[in-house]
């Protein structure tokens, strides 16, 4: 039943209704519909197959470092060091819930998402109008369309009036498409069967009754859909340089740990077994097992962070890919856009008056050399915005404060620029009419006006110009104005009338062939958004190219690429990407940042380009003609109301308000979250160093081991889990967003950031071991010398913490309280290290013992002294390479 390659547009409309055994009147029976359903399913698209929840929450431990983790734990067990084991797998399994939960709650923000967008259609049925949800529509169903429907499956038009449709989620077209039954040649490319409707668009104009020929993935949107499929998915940066850092971590951690064995074995006098269980301890002291789970927080707090402004996050590391973007391609219609159009310029025979305002919203004036024109200065001026009210079908209404339109945009605009002259324009009475056909270019009216009977007439500037035959008609005027406006990517639409008899009741296009009295130009354009405007300039401050990549007219493309203060020189067409090969593509999207009447695969290719070129790339986009460089793009970014479902399944972010500007937000958010990650990484690492440097040198010295290995292991997490999540809420440094982009290959840890671990790790490392053995002439029991050498350790990274707060800037600093949230933690791991210290079954678990006030003294001062040191190598390393230089 459902054939996609049949060519409905080519066959009359009994013939489609024989092919699909429906009747336009009746429409199908119910019993048909089940049958239908049965048979071919639903209509939508299909989805990915779900992953099983246990595959989502065992895919939380593919990570190299979980692995060796665990293989620790394996050792341990065989080792009979049960209580080692059960706390490393337990560590294990919270840095899997963590991971798995976070996943979830993205995940199903974005299922909120699309629930509030589901759409219903009206159907024949039984010979009776219904409204039925979309999905449930079938084959042969009879839709009845309106203005404002979005059209839910591809159909054949069988009845029109004043029918026209919006396909620019298609075809990349801004200007609406008048459809009509009338059959059409059977080699027509898509944007030219007028007589068809496709799923994803919306009407605009009029109504129509359509017989439903393709549903789901047999539609020309769900064609688009399987292709996607075919696009190869970018890993994101970090996936990439997380992936990179945990191979390296562990495959020098497994190095440095059999050298160790090898030398405590032959060279020290160390028993097999306790031998094996120190080296454990250094794996596990050198592992930063807590990495994953702090990096999961993190970007889940960015999420969290992108939802409140607006933006669903797909999955976890697309939040940081933002901020590394380097160039944002975009789309202009709805995107840059408002598509909402506006005229912008009026011509008469006397002036050029400019039109400030833009959108339906009549908040506006009209003006010469930027001062208020008066009506009284050019009378032509009252008729032409006169012709343009009444020859006119849109309605234009205010809705709880908003601006809505019924009808073609073009022409609503009409009817908000009248609204914006400095004294009431009528709407006359209209007696009879000639609709607007695409074949003919006009429409006309006939109405009563300032005491006479006349023909408004409104449409394309050449036909309204053939028409013009009175005396005074200037031509090379009219046509030098036209080509003006056009020059400017400004649609251009003629008015003028025609007196006529008081007796005519009717009219038809003989009666507009001559005789019209000419009276000027309107310039027309869907304006970009303010806020899209202020987004391109702060991206462009912050190194950012903004690429614009439509599939509307080179001029329009220019002229609004240009009030969004982007670069147009070299501005290309999509007939000359076609020609040109996959390196000349790699050069032009370096080079140029306008493309015009670009195709799905134009757009695929330019991503490809940007990408071989090493810049990490966006895009973002509404129409179905998005969705495959979305797909490939490092991160896809769609549109939330106007975006189809297509875009939004092949897009990584969605927006939920469509607005350009949450895009610079997502950058802001981006650019925060990496910097915490790697000022997390810049603290946590030297508590890892530090450990394994005290466990290898003890080995070395031949000495007793200062911590066990559930000890180092408690020290790993309680970090992790309480001072590293205070630099997740750090606030944006005010230098971020003057920065540009990280290059794609940067990797994680700068030469500074390895510098500065190394030298943190060895000042925490030698200086617990040098408390560790100044304390062992004292008569303490090794339970209590490891407790103080544990909460050394832990005391160092807790005022280490505020040394990473900044990464160059001194730590007491005018925004020292601004993060309550460390203080907070900071007072919990307090907390958490007197439980460890005096609650006796943590004695058991943990083999710590509780100490006196005198005790502390050590930690505490240990502590004190590592912070001091830390910020002097700060301010000489600020002196000396910059904190610009240190990325």
């Amino acid at each position: 039943m459902q054939n996609a390659d049949r060519e409905w547009h080519a066959l009359e409309v009994d013939e489609v209704q024989s092919h699909v055994e429906t009747d336009v009147e009746s429409g199908l029976s119910k019993q048909t519909v089940t049958n239908r359903q049965e048979e071919f399913g639903k209509n939508v698209l299909p989805e990915k197959e779900k992953t099983p929840e246990i595959i989502k929450f065992l895919r939380q431990f593919n990570d190299i470092l979980v692995y060796v983790l665990l293989g620790a734990a394996v050792v341990t067990g065989f080792l009979g060091e049960y209580i080692d084991t059960i706390v490393i797998v337990l560590v294990v399994t919270v840095i899997g819930v963590v991971g798995y939960l976070q996943e979830n709650k993205a995940e199903e923000a974005l299922e909120g998402i699309k629930k509030l967008l589901e759409t219903k259609a009206t159907v024949i049925r039984d010979g009776k109008q219904s409204e039925i949800d979309s999905s449930d529509l079938v084959v042969g169903d009879v839709l009845v369309l309106a203005a404002g429907d979005k059209v839910p499956a591809d159909a054949r038009v069988v009845q029109a009036e004043k029918f026209k449709v919006e396909e620019s989620a298609l075809t990349g077209e801004a200007t609406t498409v008048e459809k009509k039954p009338d059959v059409v040649k059977e080699e027509a490319v898509l944007a030219d069967r007028k007589n068809m409707v496709y799923s994803g668009t919306s009407v605009a104009t009029g109504s129509a009754k359509a017989i439903v020929t393709a549903i789901g993935e047999g539609t020309e949107l769900g064609q688009i859909n399987a292709s996607i499929s075919e696009v190869q998915t970018v890993k994101t940066p970090l996936i990439r340089q997380t992936t990179k850092f945990g191979q390296t971590v562990s495959i020098a951690i497994l190095i440095i740990s059999v050298i160790i064995y090898a030398f405590g074995y032959f060279l020290r006098d160390y028993e097999p077994v306790e031998l094996m269980l120190t080296t454990i301890g250094l794996a596990v002291a050198a592992i930063p097992e807590g990495l994953p789970a702090v990096i999961s927080i993190i970007l889940a707090l960015g999420v969290r962070n992108m939802a409140e402004q607006k933006a669903i996050v797909r999955s976890l590391p697309s939040v940081e890919t933002l901020g590394a973007v380097s160039v944002i391609c975009t789309d202009k219609t709805g995107t840059l856009t408002k598509n909402e159009m506006t005229v912008k310029q009026i011509v008469t025979a006397k002036h050029d008056i400019e039109v400030s305002g833009s959108g339906y919203a009549p908040n506006g004036d009209l003006e010469l050399n930027g001062q208020p024109f008066d009506l009284d200065d050019d009378e032509s001026m009252i008729d032409l915005l006169t012709v343009g009210k009444t020859c006119n079908d849109a309605q234009l209404n205010e809705e709880d404060g908003d601006w809505v339109i019924n009808g073609d945009p073009t022409e609503a605009c009409l009817l908000t620029v009248a609204e914006k002259a400095e004294r009431p324009i009528e709407r006359l009475k209209v007696i009879s009419k000639i609709p607007f056909d695409s074949e003919y270019k006009y429409m006309a009216t006939l109405v009563d006006y300032k005491g006479e009977r006349m023909i408004f007439v409104k449409g394309a500037p050449d036909r309204l110009f053939d028409m013009a035959t009175t005396d005074g008609f200037k031509q090379e005027y009219w046509d030098e104005k036209r080509k003006e406006i056009a020059d400017r990517g400004q649609r251009v639409l003629g008015a003028g009338l025609k007196r006529v008899d008081s007796s005519k009741q009717s009219i038809d296009h003989e009666d507009v062939e001559d005789g019209l009295t000419f009276l000027g130009l309107f310039g027309i354009v869907d304006p970009p958004r303010q806020e899209a405007i202020d987004a391109v300039a702060a991206c462009r401050d912050a190194g950012i190219r903004i690429k614009m990549i439509t599939g509307d007219h080179k001029d329009t493309a220019v002229a609004i690429a240009k009030e969004l203060g982007m670069e147009v020189e070299g501005a290309l067409e999509g007939r000359e990407l076609t020609d040109m090969s996959d390196e000349e593509i790699k050069e032009a999207s370096i080079h140029n940042d306008v493309f015009a009447r670009t195709s799905p695969n134009d757009k695929l290719r330019l991503v490809k380009g940007l990408q071989e070129n090493g810049l990490i790339t966006s895009m973002t986009g509404d129409g179905v003609n998005d969705a495959p460089a979305l797909k490939r793009a490092d991160i896809g970014v769609a549109m939330g109301i106007k975006g189809t479902e297509v875009a939004k399944e092949a897009s990584q972010m969605v927006l939920v308000d469509d607005n350009f500007k949450t895009i610079y937000n997502a950058v802001r958010e981006g650019r925060r979250v990496y910097d915490n990650l790697k000022k997390t990484i810049l603290f946590l690492l030297p508590t890892n160093g530090g450990q394994a440097l005290l466990v290898a040198m003890s080995i070395l010295l031949g000495a007793a081991a200062p911590l066990s290995p559930v000890q180092i292991l408690w020290v790993n997490m309680v970090v992790a889990i309480t001072l590293s999540l205070a630099i997740a809420f750090e606030p944006l440094e005010e230098s971020t967003m003057k920065r540009p982009p990280r290059p794609a290959n940067v990797p994680l840890l700068s030469r500074y950031y390895i510098f500065r671990v190394t030298f943190v790790s060895i000042l925490i490392g030698g200086g617990s071991l040098w408390i560790n053995y100044m304390l062992g002439d004292f008569d303490y029991s090794t339970e209590k010398l490891q407790t103080i050498t544990l909460n050394a350790i832990v005391m160092a990274q807790l005022f280490h913490l505020y040394n990473c707060r900044t990464e160059l800037v001194p730590a007491f600093n005018r925004r020292f309280f601004d993060n309550k949230i460390a203080f907070l933690v900071s007072g919990l791991l307090i907390a958490l290290q007197l439980f460890i210290t005096y609650v006796p079954f943590m004695h058991t678990l943990f083999g710590t013992a509780p100490l006196t006030l005198e005790d502390w003294i050590y930690p505490v001062a240990f502590g004190a002294v590592v912070f001091i040191i830390v910020e002097i190598e700060k301010a000489i390393s600020r002196r000396v390479i910059g904190n610009q230089n240190i990325h």
